[in-house]
Parts: structure tokens; C-alpha cells; sequence
């Protein structure tokens, strides 16, 4: 999908009612808490009973408290009802809670406004699992990480927009009450758009409710653990919301007491990393190459350890004299700098969140989607808390809020480091994704050839040690191969074809049982429904030209009847990795950097056509002259 397909989601009732009822919800969550936060930390005179340096850490906590106690009905309730019902039940619920929130405003009673943050929480509780759930109904594998994008992005520009609605309005002289009718006009608005949302039915309606949390939460958890990679997609994106609520819920007094900014440095801050994570949301839709690529995810933890140690660096030693304004901020260097920083630890923390997002609505189990989103949440909720406890716990022994952000840019490092250890699947994918961004320009033909669902086995010619993994950086499912037992010995690569579930095989001659062995794991692979990769000619080639396809593709087609893909890899030959003149690996960037090279994918043969010479000829004439 291009960029302009992506956003052409936009113009179609079955994304965009959706897309600006979250949109308009996350504004008015913005533009409520930030506005309270804004009168409680900047005019806390006028707030009996509220202490302005801990208001924003109190608001944070009350807010996410429903997701712990009402995340696991939610997501029931998700599961056994028609969402398009429910959405427009939330936003009803909305309207109410903002006329609370508004009378609270206008007579500047805080307990009002905390009872309305909790309500707005429970909001927020039960429309999260109905929108993740959503998407997958509605979108194809191939729109969901552009669908995630877009939501992601819509939702952080939505904060922007709700932050410096909230700035705008405290400062400026509207006050509480313009925030008052604020609030209600865009709770308004958003039941407007729940009106268009269309019909979603339910996938488990005669679903019996479990009202115990605890027993419910457990049990869903156990349910998506059946997926190694979705349960600690989940715990990956509890771990994001921990580092982004540590950030989110410091930027006011780091504004004020570090920087010594007024309330527009508060929401300028905001504003760039909401910009920058909705950016890297966008992006990933590109950068993924139209399906789930979480080898994004560890590309994006690198970055949001690499700028959160650099914001503490840029702001240590800063003493500021009074309070500046946005212009008499920005003129400093070391203002630019931080702005800098967050902007791009928020831009990645959209590489790594979205994937993850896709990865569970993809793989989860459709009659239990709602239900481990919900979990998801549970989990968003208790990280989130144990962010503010421990933020809170160590600003109190001393810290200071930049050393803060090293202690959670360190502690991202080592949990990701362990994620990764635990599920090599990413860092297997994201050395697929840097090969195909770093080595060379990759251009695709024919992707759509390869089946969305079902087995099938394709064949390719081989000109290179990473055909392999230029096959399954482009490919939209994963592929096993099977590969020379000697390629197993190769460092980095043989620790990519492991993990992606390569199949080791032997000639005949050399090691009879470990070839049968293959066969009979290929058989099991295609009967699993999975997609199996050979490469017929048996060795990589040293001329560039094709050699013979052998005999093994028929053996595997006449046991297994599947449809066979035929590929043909252009422009590998003579770089790098490839076997010019019989030896690899001796002449780096003999063909430049950034190299172009293509993968041509023809439509699939049936089984009683797929003969080693017909497939020679299929992927000769994809080859042409280019090798």
C-alpha cells in the first residue's frame, strides 16, 4: 500500500468514523487532564488541596486505576456484543462525565475533577478494547499496519492538539470555564462520529461474563502465552507505556523546575514528542513494506535509549533564572537539543509500537482478540502505575528529573536486551529489515502472488548467501526455507535461518538420514499450512547464470500437492554476499552501496505443473538479462 493508499483509509466508512472517534476522544482526554494539571501546578492557589508538585503523577494514577479494576469486563464485553453499539454507548458515557468535569471547572472543585479523570479512565477502558479489536474486522493483513499508523498517528496529533487547546485556553484568559465548554463541545463532536461507525458483529456472542478481574485477567494472558511472540508483544507494549508515562507525566515540572519554562514550554515540549511519535507511526507503514514487520521494534528500542540518556546529557547542569517564555526558550542551544532529543525518542517509540500493535491483532485468536487487548491493557495499567511509583520513590531519595531519564534510558536497554533473548524472532526480523535498508534498494513485483493464507512452496534462483533473507524481508508471511546444513555454520545468518525455522538439508551421498529427515519436515510444514522456500539448483551460483533445477521439487509437490510460487532475485550477482568469480565475501561493496536489486514473485503453478524444467523456465524469463 502507498503512502496515498494508506491515507485513503480516510475516505472509507469502515476506517474513518472510527479514526475521528478515537481522534476526538484522545483530544478531549488531552484537553481535560492537562488543563487540570496546568491550573493545579501553575495557579495551585486558587485549588485548595492540591499539591502542585505531585498534581501531575496524582491525575496520571487516578486516570489508569479503571484499566487495572474494569480492563478484563471491558474486554468481554467487547467480545460478546456489537461494537458499533458500544462505541456510541461510550461516547454517551462521555458526554456525561464532561458535564461533571465542567461543573467542577466553573465552581473550581477538585474532588469533581478527580472523580471525573477516574470516569474518563473508565471511558478509556472500555472503548480501548473495542478499537483494537475493530481494525482486524474491518481492515486486510496488508492495511493493518497502515490502519495502526494512522490511529496511532490521529492519536498523538490528537494530544497535540488537545494540550495546546488546554495551554491556550488556561493562559489566555478563558480559564476554567472556557475549558468547561470546551470539553463538552468535543464530546459532542465525538458522538457525532460514533454515529457513521458501522456495523461489527460480535464475535463471541454467547459468551458467558466473568466478573472476577483477576480470574479473567489470568486466564487471557494464558490464552495469548499460547503465541510466544504476541504475549511478549503484550509485555513490550506495557513496557513502552512505562517510559512514555515517566516522560508524559514529566514534562510540566521539567519545564518549570529544570528548564524554567512557563505553561506554553510545557505544551511546546508536548507538542514535539506527540509530533514525533504520530511521524514514526506514519512511517512505519512504509517502512514495513505493506505487512506486520516487527523487526521494527528493536530498531525503535535502540533509539529510545540512545535519545533518552542524551536528554539527560543535553539538560544536565542547567540552571535557569526565572521563568522564560517559548521565545526566550528556544534561542538556547541546549533547548534545541532536548527538543531534539524528544522528538526523536518519540519518533521512534512509533517504530516500535505499532508492529507490535499489528503483531497482536494479527496473530491473536479472533473469538479472544477484544479479551487479550483488554489483558494488554491490564498489563499498560499496572507498568504505567509502577512507572509513577518508582519515579516518585526515587525523586524523593534525591534524583533529579534529567538523571530520571537515564535511569529509565538504561532500564530500557536491559529490558529489551531480555525481550529479545527471549523471542529471537525480532531481532531475526529486524536484521532481515536493516540488510534490505542498509545494503541494498529493494523493489518488489508481484508480491501479491504469494498466497495470503494456505501452503505452498516457492522456488527461487539462487545467486547469493542472503537470498534467503532478502526473500523474507520482502515477503508479507513467513517463509521456511531449507538451506544447506553448512550454511547453519555461518555466523549472524545462520542465527536468522534458526530462528525463522530453516530447515537443514544434505545430499544424498553425504548424509542420507538428514535428507529424509528435510522431507518429512517439509511435508509437516505444508500440511500446518505454512509457506516452505527451496532453491532447486542446489548451490549458489558462480557465473550468474541458472543452473539445472534438480528433481526435489517434484518429490516434494507428489507428496505434499500444494501450489508452487516461482521468484526470480535480480542484481545480487557480483555483490558482496554472492560467489562471483567462486568466492563470496571478498570484495565488499563491489557494486556500491545501496546497490538496487528486485524480487519478481509469477503467479503460482498447480502441483501437477510445477516440473523442475517448467519452473527453470518461469523464473529464467523473470530474470532476463539482469543477474
Amino acid at each position: 500500500m502507498s503512502s496515498q493508499g494508506q491515507f485513503s483509509l480516510l475516505a472509507e466508512r469502515r476506517f474513518a468514523p472510527l479514526f475521528w472517534t478515537q481522534f476526538l476522544g484522545a483530544a478531549n482526554d488531552n484537553l481535560f487532564k492537562f488543563a487540570f494539571t496546568l491550573l493545579a501546578t501553575y495557579h495551585a492557589a486558587q485549588w485548595g488541596g492540591v499539591d502542585a508538585s505531585t498534581a501531575g503523577f496524582v491525575i496520571g494514577a487516578i486516570f489508569i486505576a479503571p484499566f487495572v479494576l474494569l480492563s478484563a469486563t471491558a474486554g468481554q464485553i467487547a467480545d460478546k456484543y456489537e461494537k458499533g453499539t458500544l462505541i456510541r454507548f461510550v461516547k454517551d458515557f462521555e458526554i456525561a462525565v464532561m458535564a461533571i468535569a465542567a461543573a467542577g471547572f466553573v465552581a473550581r472543585v477538585p474532588g469533581l475533577l478527580y472523580g471525573a479523570v477516574f470516569l474518563m479512565g473508565v471511558h478509556s477502558t472500555l472503548f480501548g478494547p473495542v478499537k483494537y479489536a475493530y481494525l482486524p474486522q474491518h481492515l486486510k493483513d496488508v492495511e493493518l499496519t497502515g490502519g495502526n499508523g494512522l490511529v496511532e498517528m490521529g492519536t498523538f496529533v490528537a494530544i497535540l492538539a488537545g494540550t495546546m487547546a488546554a495551554g491556550f485556553l488556561v493562559k489566555d484568559g478563558a480559564g476554567a470555564s472556557g475549558v468547561a465548554a470546551a470539553c463538552l463541545a468535543v464530546a459532542v463532536l465525538g458522538r457525532v462520529a460514533a454515529g457513521f461507525v458501522p456495523r461489527s458483529p460480535a464475535p463471541d456472542p454467547g459468551l458467558a461474563i466473568n466478573w472476577n478481574p483477576f480470574t479473567e485477567t489470568w486466564r487471557n494472558l494464558r490464552i495469548a502465552s499460547r503465541d510466544t511472540a504476541v504475549f511478549h508483544s503484550l509485555l513490550g507494549i506495557s513496557w513502552l507505556w512505562f517510559v512514555g508515562s515517566i516522560f508524559l507525566t514529566s514534562f510540566t515540572p521539567f519545564a518549570k523546575d529544570v528548564l524554567g519554562g512557563d505553561e506554553d514550554v510545557v505544551t511546546l515540549l508536548l507538542g514535539v514528542f506527540s509530533t514525533g511519535i504520530g511521524l514514526g507511526a506514519l512511517a512505519c507503514e512504509r517502512l514495513s513494506g505493506r505487512k506486520v514487520e516487527i523487526g521494527l521494534v528493536p530498531f525503535g528500542s535502540i533509539g529510545i535509549t540512545v535519545f533518552a540518556v542524551d536528554v539527560w546529557l543535553a539538560s544536565r547542569g542547567l540552571a535557569p533564572s526565572g521563568m522564560r517564555d517559548v521565545g526566550a526558550f528556544v534561542r538556547e542551544g541546549a533547548s534545541i537539543r532536548i527538543m531534539a532529543d524528544l522528538f526523536l525518542l518519540a519518533l521512534f517509540a512509533g517504530f516500535y509500537s505499532v508492529p507490535l500493535y499489528a503483531l497482536i491483532q494479527s496473530r491473536a485468536e479472533p473469538a479472544h482478540r477484544a479479551r487479550i487487548i483488554a489483558a494488554n491493557n491490564i498489563l499498560n495499567a499496572v507498568f504505567m502505575i509502577a512507572a509513577s511509583l518508582m519515579a516518585t520513590a526515587l525523586l524523593r531519595t534525591g534524583l533529579t528529573l534529567p538523571q530520571l531519564f537515564l535511569v529509565v534510558g538504561v532500564m530500557n536497554a536491559a529490558v529489551a536486551a531480555y525481550i529479545y533473548l527471549l523471542v529471537p524472532e525480532f531481532l531475526m526480523r529486524f536484521l532481515c529489515w536493516l540488510l534490505i535498508h542498509s545494503a541494498y534498494r529493494l523493489r518488489k513485483a508481484g508480491i501479491e502472488n504469494i498466497p495470503e493464507e494456505g501452503a505452498a512452496v516457492v522456488v527461487c534462483n539462487h545467486v547469493s548467501f542472503v537470498d534467503a533473507l532478502v526473500i523474507l524481508a520482502a515477503s508479507p508471511r513467513p517463509i521456511r526455507f531449507v538451506m544447506d546444513h553448512r550454511i547453519f555454520r555461518i555466523p549472524v545468518i545462520s542465527f536468522v535461518f534458526r530462528t525463522s525455522g530453516a530447515i537443514p538439508i544434505a545430499p544424498a551421498k553425504e548424509d542420507p538420514a538428514l535428507l529424509e529427515r528435510a522431507y518429512r519436515e517439509v511435508a509437516a510444514a505444508l500440511a500446518r499450512g505454512e509457506l516452505v522456500g527451496i532453491f532447486p539448483e542446489g548451490r549458489i551460483t558462480e557465473d550468474g547464470e541458472i543452473a539445472r533445477f534438480r528433481s526435489g521439487i517434484t518429490r516434494i509437490v507428489e507428496r505434499t500437492p500444494v501450489p508452487v510460487v516461482p521468484m526470480a532475485l535480480k542484481g545480487l550477482y557480483g555483490s558482496f554476499f554472492s560467489r562471483q568469480g567462486g568466492a563470496a565475501m571478498t570484495r565488499p561493496f563491489r557494486r556500491g552501496v545501496f546497490s538496487s536489486i528486485e524480487l519478481e514473485v509469477a503467479p503460482a503453478l498447480a502441483p501437477a505443473g510445477a516440473s523442475p524444467e517448467a519452473l527453470q523456465a518461469r523464473v529464467e524469463a523473470m530474470r532476463g538479462a539482469w543477474r
